[in-house]
């Protein structure tokens, strides 16, 4: 290995990657050890060791460096990126007090006390009051205050997890403005912690003692510590850089440089991105994220089960598809890629609506999911195409969502994550979305963009534009059949988007009668 190389390393929900890229975004070296994303003490929690991810993260670096032709001396800087909304306290040492909450857990609160101050009023006058509900009921830090008292107030810093790798490889309380997804009082729109006076503050536990150090992305966090570079075989002294979340790498990854290129994520969570130097909101009253690149925003649409449905889709239905996959030492992926193509475009009309986990607001608090149009001459293998279908158009309706917005068209359509890697689901992408469907030159497009990032913090480029233009590559494109889009232009124009608003009154009986979904 004889030129400049960068690592990155990703935490994501399945496993976690340690990458060396070199200046042309091309995956020179991997490593990955898989992880259990949870487990469950009460239904609806989620949550893992904190030590855990830390301890497999630094298998996933010591397996590096095992591989033929590695050569540490050529890394010139770190990054990291990982899950979002997964949370973890620390004492006054550093140490974990309890499992970190996985974006994953479900808990809530009952009911939460009357905000104080004029906020209250003020935001239930701007028809806010539902919402400021929802995000003090669901933020982990007022869940841990009511109910675990002594570890809050045990907190010394209240961490994302990217802010705990951040602390073990470097010793400093710091992590990205990119990473800052989640429950906290961070203001989306100038990517810094809110004013004292902001209504955040009233609404969470937290105080600006528990929080770090930002930076934004591409700025160096720290170096790495003797005592991390003894447990990951990561240089002592390299530069750690700022990067971002998963999604908001796997954006940059994908190319994802302007509002006219759409990034699709086909990943545990479904998601439709742009990158946009605007502040705007495509669902109102949720704020863009952070983007990967500094003063951009991610105007990102979320399928919140996404891919998640095929692993409950192989659960539930596909045991024979995982026995005969064993039996002939091939992935199961495989078999599903046969089932996809065994069925028509459209499955005879069996149309599904993704919304196994109900929204805030599009789709309501109220929501479930939906699969219509059944006849005898359905299968398991249409369940399973429909599946994929669904996700297609709820992201076809996000894309929409986003362009309405922003004025802005889209007119590139990368497609990333695990789902990306079928062809059939690719070609199912092009013919709903009714545009060329690209995959990334590389599968590990979250970890590129941390490498991105990474090689702008050690002035390898000049701006992150020029970064991603010599490091980002188009691979295989799929078009649309002009025969399966006119067919799924109708679908999605005359049944799929019909399927909320007609049905929305039913699930709220549902919710009313069985008290499910909470």
């Amino acid at each position: 290995m004889k030129q400049d190389t960068l690592l990155a390393i990703d935490n994501g929900t399945q496993s976690i990657r340690a990458l060396l890229f070199d200046l042309q975004g091309q995956l020179i070296a991997k490593s990955k050890v898989d992880i259990e994303p949870y487990y469950s003490i009460h239904p609806g929690w989620a949550e893992q060791s904190a030590e855990y991810f830390w301890e497999k993260l630094c298998e996933a670096c010591q397996l590096l460096w095992q591989q033929d032709g590695v050569d540490r001396k050529k890394i010139k800087a770190a990054s990291i990126t990982t899950q979002r909304a997964t949370m973890i306290n620390l004492d006054s040492d550093g140490n974990p007090l309890r499992p970190a909450m996985i974006w994953l857990d479900q808990r809530k609160l009952d009911s939460v006390p009357p905000l104080k101050g004029p906020w209250r009023y003020l935001i239930k006058a701007a028809g806010g009051a539902d919402t400021l509900n929802y995000y003090r009921t669901q933020a982990e830090c007022n869940w841990i205050e009511s109910y675990q008292p002594n570890i809050w107030r045990a907190t010394h810093k209240y961490l994302l997890l990217s802010g705990y790798h951040t602390y073990k490889l470097t010793g400093a309380y710091a992590d990205s403005t990119a990473s800052q997804v989640g429950y906290l009082p961070f203001d989306f729109k100038h990517h810094r912690w809110c004013k004292k006076h902001d209504w955040r503050w009233k609404a969470l536990a937290i105080e600006p003692k528990h929080l770090p150090k930002l930076y934004p992305p591409g700025a160096q966090l720290g170096t790495i510590t003797a005592e991390a570079s003894a447990a990951t075989g990561i240089p002592e002294g390299l530069a750690l850089i700022s990067s971002g979340s998963d999604k908001a790498c796997e954006a940059i990854g994908s190319g994802g440089l302007n509002p006219q290129i759409g990034s699709i994520s086909y990943g545990t969570t479904a998601t439709f991105n742009t990158t946009s130097p605007k502040y705007f909101e495509a669902i109102s009253m949720l704020p863009p994220y952070p983007a990967a690149i500094p003063k951009q925003y991610s105007t990102e649409v979320i399928v919140h089960r996404g891919y998640w449905m095929v692993n409950w889709f192989k659960r539930e239905f596909a045991h024979q598809e995982v026995t005969e996959a064993k039996q002939q030492n091939i992935p199961v992926e495989s078999l599903f890629e046969k089932m996809l193509n065994s069925v028509p475009p459209g499955c005879l009309g069996l149309t599904l609506q993704p919304y196994w986990s109900p929204g805030l607001r599009i789709p309501g608090p109220e929501a479930k999911g939906a699969i219509i149009g059944f006849g005898d001459v359905h299968t398991r293998a249409h369940i399973y195409r429909a599946i994929i279908e669904g996700i297609a158009y709820a992201l076809r309706e996000g894309k929409e969502r986003v362009e309405d917005k922003s004025g802005t068209e889209v007119k590139t359509l990368m497609v990333s994550g695990g789902g990306a890697q079928s062809d059939a689901a690719m070609q199912i992408t092009a013919d709903i979305f009714g545009m060329p469907a690209i995959r990334p030159h590389t599968v590990e497009t979250s970890g590129l963009g941390a490498a991105i990032n990474a090689a702008v913090g050690s002035n390898l480029f000049s701006s992150h534009k020029e970064a991603i233009q010599a490091m980002t590559h188009k691979g295989a494109v799929f078009n649309p059949d002009p025969s399966n889009q006119k067919l799924y232009d109708a679908l999605y124009n005359e049944v799929y988007k019909q399927i909320y608003d007609n049905l929305s009154p039913l699930y709220g009986a549902i919710r009313r009668i069985t008290g499910y979904p909470q």
